[in-house]
């Protein structure tokens, strides 16, 4: 009788630990089941936030283009652009340097008096003029005696392509020995030992429908 009574106080010992326990663990169950919501992340249809704040100056909207030719403005690089597109074969670079180069043997063919040289360099409008003050320093028996010493800045001033002729405008700035002689070969201007600035703006074109990549001084003028 004794042990039957301890087994059933036993049983309803067990019985009540069970339903504590079950009472504890299930809810925690259900609980932990339910997806926990981040304290940062938008409810609904919110837009995310950033991942960093924005700082002050940052460029939003669209970026402007760069000049692809330094020292330039948008209008010449888009000369320089439609002139490239219209002709396969041209280089600004390349351009410049060889402008340098006409700048040099123009002056120097000029000096000498040589008009075979200019007609290879400047174009029949041009090469006239040239053969004309060529002439009146003949006529009055000088001579020039000058010399490039240095080109300081050659820059493109300004470029067009109008089909099919194709025209830039470049900035000169040299120094220059000037010397003028008489028909005695005396000195009656300049000097040798004392270079002068020459500013000039020079003019240079070419028909890129041509074969003769060479171009052409178009015009002079002081820059």
């Amino acid at each position: 009788m004794d042990k039957t009574v301890e087994i059933v106080i036993l049983a309803m010992v067990a019985a009540f630990l069970g339903l504590r326990l079950y009472s504890v663990l299930g809810r925690r169950a259900e609980h932990e089941e339910r997806p926990v919501q981040p304290r940062f992340e938008p409810k609904g249809d919110a837009a995310p936030r950033p991942l960093a704040p924005e700082m002050p100056g940052t460029q939003t909207g669209p970026i402007p283009p760069r000049a692809l030719v330094p020292g330039v403005t948008p209008v010449i690089e888009r000369g320089l652009k439609e002139i490239a597109a219209a002709d396969r074969r041209f280089d600004t670079l390349a351009f410049v340097d060889g402008a340098k180069g006409a700048y040099r043997m123009v002056l120097e063919a000029f000096w000498k008096g040589d008009k075979d040289a200019l007609a290879q360099l400047c174009d029949p409008a041009v090469h006239a003029q040239f053969a004309e003050a060529i002439d009146a320093r003949a006529a009055a028996g000088e001579q020039l005696d000058n010399r490039l010493v240095r080109i300081e800045e050659a820059t493109i001033a300004a470029a067009s392509y109008q089909a099919p002729v194709a025209r830039i405008t470049v900035r000169f700035l040299a120094d220059v020995a000037a010397v003028t002689r008489n028909a005695e070969g005396q000195v009656i201007a300049g000097s040798l030992d004392d270079a002068v600035e020459a500013r000039d703006m020079w003019t240079f074109s070419r028909n890129v429908s041509a074969e003769a990549p060479d171009w052409l001084l178009e015009e002079t003028d002081e820059a």
